[in-house]
């Protein structure tokens, strides 16, 4: 009688032995019958209203006007700036006033921090970051009470399916649907418990 060690190992033998099937080609063999996408116009403006369903403030302003709302989002006294943040956002923001790749330490001090991100759906009014450049470590965008995202219209995908080709599964991921939020055993809903209690959000988009 063999023992469940035994039986194990033979189970992954069997999975890694000759004449399996590569992962890759068995994912993409997979059938997806489903529709892939449930929005052909208006994807912006559906983005930004789901986004606010979440309780998150959303300005639209046109990408020259970028470093303009940067700066007059930015009220408080100190903020997070993660590395590969493009300059030009912070243009109009006092240097003093920003703390570039700031330790962990340091970080309850800080009134906010102000990232991008990788990708953002419009049917969920979801925002993905990866950690990029640009997007700073999880800790930078989780301790802070205040997060502002910079969202570029080419970063939206319309639906969940082509968001998700756009990642990479290998990375850290982090998807944020609106401030952190959690609700206790009688439901009353109490945010900043688990990251940023104030989430706002800019989106560029070019004047007609």
């Amino acid at each position: 009688m063999s023992s469940a060690r035994e039986e194990i190992l033979g189970r992954v033998g069997r999975i890694l032995g000759p004449g399996r099937t590569p992962a890759a080609t068995a994912y993409t063999a997979i059938e997806r019958p489903y529709l892939r996408r449930h929005h052909e116009d208006g994807v912006l403006d559906l983005f930004a209203e789901r986004t606010a369903d979440y309780r998150a403030t959303v300005h639209r302003v046109d990408p020259a006007d970028l470093p303009g709302a940067v700066a007059r989002a930015l009220t408080g006294s100190r903020y997070a700036v993660p590395g590969g943040l493009p300059a030009e956002w912070l243009a109009e923001v006092d240097p003093a006033r920003l703390a570039h790749d700031p330790g962990i330490g340091e970080l309850d001090g800080l009134d906010g921090v102000v990232t991008g991100c990788a990708v953002a759906i419009a049917e969920t009014g979801t925002i993905v970051l990866d950690h990029g450049p640009g997007q700073g470590r999880r800790a930078l965008t989780l301790v802070p009470d205040y997060h502002l995202i910079v969202v570029t219209a080419d970063q939206v995908a319309p639906d969940v399916p082509e968001a998700l080709e756009r990642l990479d599964p290998a990375r850290p991921l982090t998807f944020i649907s609106g401030p952190s939020a959690t609700s206790d055993i009688e439901l009353n809903r109490v945010e900043g418990v688990h990251g940023p209690r104030t989430l706002e959000v800019i989106l560029t988009v070019r004047s007609p």
